[in-house]
């Protein structure tokens, strides 16, 4: 693979016009859509420019994951009065939160006690290391989240194609602080981002794309063993990718040749999934046994800048029981989630979507494994196979006011209106 670089063999620039005044001129590149910043190191020497972890997230829609260390909806909890009402088989105990006492029933309570951090890079205002897998992350909306591990993410490289000394590889334990930024206007990335349509068993799909959760530039290589003999094709040159059983795939060339890999997990089914940023859903990820085919585009543009991320706000809505009451206010998701920018996960057989709660306008919980998601594009699904939106939900809290929040146990929900 090919990461960024000015010195790339293989450079594609982006296609640009004349436009009007504030717009952007003849010359210059709207690179917008990839991740810019600056990184102090812990010698104290800084380098500016197009950032890549490890050799997979460039952009500012591709997801940033870790594992939460605090979570302050669950930490209040009175472990002692949870345990002691379970093992006397109660059905009323009391779940504390910010020293208030919530009824709760407790064969509802699900008690886990870690939670995955996940948001788009474009989300985050700066990111300061604090140990070899450990990480305070600064938020646009003004709060921050101490993480640690679960992902690469966090205890990874980065990558730096700094403005006037090149790429610089900066090891995670070398880090002090990640500072995010635009692009500049003229700023050369040395490659363009993928853009296409991915056919699946389910339906088609249509955005930026990032090859088995990695290739993502015009400048990175699908390798792959054809009968000729290795190759490593720059993913630019691809106009279209099927596959081809379990074992290979057919590849397609914009100058019209055609060739049959295998034998790497970038064309067999050891591919770990496509992953398209789809504006209806937010981030899908579509394993090997659902692929049909995936057509590339020339596409003007890099996706959604910095300043398109406007910070998000918490999460408000209505909240109807099963009994039919009605609980209005700030809403905190599996005890948890309490953000617009924050994902929701779940399935459809091997179709796994991350959806920012900022696209969801209902969620109706059906039976014990899945649930209902309408969104705001008007789209319908029906997601199963993660907590979010299963029996194991640890329920919602609900604060009307300045007085105790409302608890609703997820097997106790009808619906959740989201205020959009």
């Amino acid at each position: 693979m090919k990461r960024f670089s000015l010195t790339s063999i293989t450079i594609l620039l982006l296609v640009t016009v004349l436009a009007p005044a504030g717009a952007l001129a003849k010359g210059d590149y709207d690179n917008s859509g990839f991740i810019y910043g600056e990184v102090v190191t812990e010698s104290g020497k800084e380098y500016k420019g197009f950032l890549r972890w490890d050799d997979e997230e460039a952009c500012w829609d591709d997801l940033f994951h870790s594992s939460k260390e605090d979570l302050p909806y669950l930490d209040e909890i009175d472990e002692l009065d949870r345990d002691r009402d379970r093992d006397r088989g109660s059905r009323d105990k009391k779940l504390r939160i910010f020293n208030w006492s919530i009824n709760i029933d407790s064969h509802e309570w699900q008690g886990s006690d870690s939670r995955i951090f996940v948001t788009r890079f474009g989300d985050i205002e700066r990111i300061k290391v604090t140990g070899g897998d450990d990480a305070r992350v600064y938020m646009k909306c003004g709060e921050h989240f101490d993480v640690s591990g679960y992902a690469n993410d966090v205890g990874g490289s980065i990558y730096v194609d700094d403005e006037t000394l090149g790429e610089i590889k900066l090891r995670w334990n070398r880090i002090g602080e990640i500072r995010f930024m635009p692009a500049p206007r003229k700023a050369d990335a040395g490659a363009t981002r993928l853009y296409g349509k991915l056919s699946t068993r389910r339906g088609d799909f249509a955005g930026w794309i990032q090859w088995d959760k990695e290739e993502c530039l015009s400048s990175d290589e699908l390798d792959g063993e054809s009968e000729d003999g290795d190759v490593a094709i720059p993913m630019g040159r691809i106009k279209s990718i099927e596959r081809y059983g379990s074992r290979g795939c057919e590849v397609q060339l914009f100058d019209g040749r055609d060739f049959r890999l295998r034998g790497t997990n970038d064309v067999n089914s050891d591919n770990r999934g496509i992953m398209i940023e789809d504006e209806r859903f937010g981030r899908v990820t579509v394993m090997w046994d659902e692929f049909e085919r995936l057509d590339f585009e020339k596409r003007d543009g890099s996706g959604r800048g910095y300043a398109d991320f406007k910070g998000g706000h918490e999460l408000k809505g209505v909240v109807t029981d099963t009994s039919g009451d009605e609980h209005r206010g700030k809403i905190v998701y599996d005890l948890d989630e309490a953000w617009s920018w924050e994902m929701l996960n779940g399935s459809v057989r091997d179709i796994e979507f991350d959806i920012p709660f900022e696209l969801i306008k209902r969620i109706e919980p059906r039976g014990f494994d899945d649930c209902k998601i309408e969104l705001v594009s008007g789209e319908k699904l029906r997601l199963e196979d993660s907590q979010d939106v299963s029996e194991n939900n640890d329920g919602l809290l609900v604060f009307a006011g300045k007085g105790k929040p409302d608890y609703i146990p997820w097997s106790e929900i009808e619906s959740i209106v989201f205020d959009n």
